[in-house]
């Protein structure tokens, strides 16, 4: 018996190292591969149409004779093809010298592709690069009883070495699973139990395989190009499956390591929120609660808390880390920019300092003696909160004994960052407790599936006293009147933001560009101090603009969606948004979420150039909904889950038949999947990740 994973594709006939190389260039190593490389398209070759009722833009099969008019010209080569009933023109870009010797008058040819109208001549038809074979004269073609399947190929790759390639294999393995037969048995097996098959009501493995290389006539083919096909649904749940699985292995890994007990001492924690100048939410104390209950176990937390804008995560962060400093721990707390970090430290600073806490803020402006200083406070302990950028997880920051990390934004660091700052955590064989923050709400649906190794805290109510923002839709055609509101609120004391989604002017889309549109802005509102900040600029400009606007010496910062997440800024009351009818709703949601800051009623005002059915929609949810879950949960809907939290570093990018954007209706599926075979096959969980999660060897996300 042979198993199709361990059997190279040299064994097939016409497969020799140069082949090879391409096949691997695509991936496939082994005929299992070939297998799992799927067409994304089809085409319907099983008739042949005659010339005279071909119809432009039409894809269709036609057989005819090469006639004696042949054009040579500097755009390429074409050859007239004529049957019973009409003629065409075949034209071709390029032709190789012997292509071009097999192009005989009088050859008998048969050919598929797009029929449309030539540019010369309006009524004559023409098919460009059409896919051919030469037959012999008075020989009546085989044409397929099924679909024809084209495959995603790389250079040096045809259709047709597709296509001989996978039929070999399928027909090996339809000859192997014969009795009596002399062939060595070549082994595909199912790992999805018949059982649960049969529940879900999903076809066997080699079933969906052979229909999907070779769909019948009648197989819906909406349905496979959409890729909801009933065959095609049975791959991608068990290639979904597999990465359930194998988070749960990560997750079951991590609970085998020790962690730092943070046992909750009511000592530092109780004053902390008795000083708090305000309540805390009934969100912020079920959250608290969860994060107190992780960090007392004897294993890792890894722990998500993500919430909307300005629903208080930084004091749930600030309470986590009074309970490992009444447990005599340190805490480190990463932020992606200086100025971030900045505000983090105030915070913290204020609440902590007057409990007897001592806060300390590594940045990289710092005078050599003073970081000298801070540094030395790392090592022996004496810091206990230590805030800072990437800067923590330089060699030369060494904790005495750091028991909580609490990472911020934590999409915006890569993998290998926040592992640098991971191993700063392990201590005596313990791991520090790891807390992720991210402002960008998800949606229910999709993080309560087994997506993501990390456990995930909802913080889904806002503050009292926050006044809901304002949102208008206008068209462009107003922008007059809106520049005239911005004045009235600039010259009032009150500070805005205008938001462009391009740097530079661009014939191709009708953007508007934020330099163009600050020197507009700028002959309206000659008497107003204006700024620009875009992505473009070094990360000590941006920074720099961004405290004038916080400080107050800015009134209306023109800008990119580089300031899709920022500092707070309550002064900041009005957001202008141009083209908002090309942004997504997650990106608007957290654009808004710019103002609206403090107790001051806020606006936003959506500008839109033109709106198609879908942008008409996502405006007015945004226009009648301030709920940050309900605006992603439509995200979901509308745009899929694109990277929420960092996806892509978590193994997601590696799918192969699967495609979240795509795919994500079939997680609750995936989910009864996953505790099925947990609880009654746990005996297939080790080859069901190994056939479909093969090279991922990051450490921070091991099985």
């Amino acid at each position: 018996m042979k198993d199709l994973a361990q059997l190279k594709c040299e064994i097939l006939q016409g497969v020799g190292p140069k082949i090879a190389n391409y096949l691997i260039k695509c991936s496939i190593h082994s005929l299992q591969d070939l297998l799992f490389h799927l067409p994304y398209r089809y085409e319907n070759r099983s008739k042949i149409t005659p010339i005279n009722q071909a119809k432009p833009q039409s894809s269709l099969l036609i057989r005819g004779i090469i006639q004696p008019t042949i054009f040579k010209s500097r755009k390429g080569y074409s050859y007239r093809l004529q049957d019973e009933t009409g003629s065409l023109v075949l034209r071709f870009f390029h032709l190789t010298r012997q292509q071009r010797q097999a192009f005989k008058i009088g050859a008998s040819l048969l050919c598929f592709g797009e029929v449309r109208t030539t540019f010369k001549k309006p009524f004559e038809l023409e098919m460009v690069h059409p896919d051919y074979q030469f037959l012999k004269p008075n020989t009546k073609p085989i044409l397929p009883a099924y679909l024809t399947a084209i495959y995603p190929s790389t250079q040096g790759l045809s259709q047709r070495t597709w296509h001989k390639l996978i039929h070999q294999v399928l027909t090996l393995l339809a000859v192997s699973s014969k009795p009596n037969t002399k062939q060595d048995q070549l082994v595909f097996l199912d790992y999805l139990p018949k059982t649960l098959l049969k529940t879900m009501k999903l076809p066997d493995l080699i079933d969906a395989i052979t229909y999907l290389h070779k769909p019948p006539l009648d197989a819906s083919l909406d349905e496979l190009i959409s890729k909801k096909h009933n065959m095609q649904q049975r791959l991608i749940l068990e290639e979904l499956l597999a990465h359930s699985l194998s988070i749960r292995a990560i997750k079951k890994n991590r609970s085998q390591e020790t962690a730092p007990t943070l046992t909750p001492q009511h000592q530092l924690t109780k004053r902390f929120l008795i000083a708090l100048p305000f309540k805390l939410t009934t969100a912020q104390q079920r959250v608290i609660q969860e994060i107190s209950t992780d960090i007392e176990k004897p294993y890792p937390m890894q722990r998500l808390l993500q919430g909307d804008v300005g629903s208080g995560k930084t004091v749930v962060a600030a309470f986590a880390g009074t309970q490992a400093i009444e447990n005599h721990y340190q805490v480190a707390l990463m932020a992606p920019t200086e100025l971030l970090s900045e505000q983090h430290y105030q915070h913290f600073h204020r609440w902590l300092t007057p409990l007897g806490c001592h806060v300390v803020s590594l940045r990289s402006k710092l005078k050599v003696k003073t970081k000298r200083h801070i540094l030395s406070e790392i090592e022996n302990g004496k810091a206990q909160i230590v805030i800072g950028t990437h800067a923590l997880f330089q060699e030369n920051v060494k904790f005495a004994k750091l028991g909580l990390i609490i990472i911020d934004e934590q999409h915006r660091f890569g993998v290998q960052q926040r592992l640098s700052l991971w191993k700063k955590g392990q201590r005596e064989c313990l791991q520090a407790h790891q807390l992720f923050m991210t402002a960008t709400p998800i949606p229910r649906t999709l993080a309560m599936t087994s997506l993501t190794d990390l456990d995930i805290s909802f913080l889904d109510e806002l503050p009292p006293g926050r006044l809901p923002v304002q949102t208008i839709v206008l068209s462009s055609k107003h922008r007059p009147q809106v520049i005239a509101r911005v004045h009235n609120s600039c010259i009032q004391k009150k500070q805005a933001y205008w938001v462009c989604p391009l740097i530079e002017e661009s014939d191709s889309v009708y953007y508007e560009a934020v330099e163009a549109m600050l020197k507009t802005l700028q002959s309206y509102l000659p008497d107003l101090r204006l700024e620009l900040i875009h992505g473009r600029l070094g990360a000590h400009e941006k920074e720099t603009i961004m405290r004038k606007f916080k400080d107050g010496d800015i009134d209306l910062l023109v800008a990119t969606s580089v300031i899709e997440v920022g500092v707070d800024i309550g002064n900041a009351n009005l957001m202008i948004i141009e083209n908002a009818e090309r942004l997504g709703l997650a990106q608007l949601h957290q654009l808004r979420g710019r103002v609206g800051r403090s107790t001051l009623q806020s606006y936003c005002v959506l500008l839109y150039e033109r709106l198609s059915p879908i942008a008409k929609k996502r405006l007015s949810i945004m226009r009648k909904s301030q709920d940050g879950f309900m605006i992603a949960q439509h995200d979901l809907e509308l745009r899929g889950p694109g990277e929420i939290w960092g996806l892509r570093q978590t193994g997601w990018q590696q799918l192969h038949i699967a495609d979240l954007n795509r795919d994500y209706y079939l997680l609750p599926m995936v989910q009864k999947l996953s505790d099925a075979i947990v609880n009654q096959h746990p005996y297939l969980i080790g080859p069901l990740i190994q056939r479909w999660i093969k090279h991922n060897n990051n450490a921070y996300f091991k099985t």
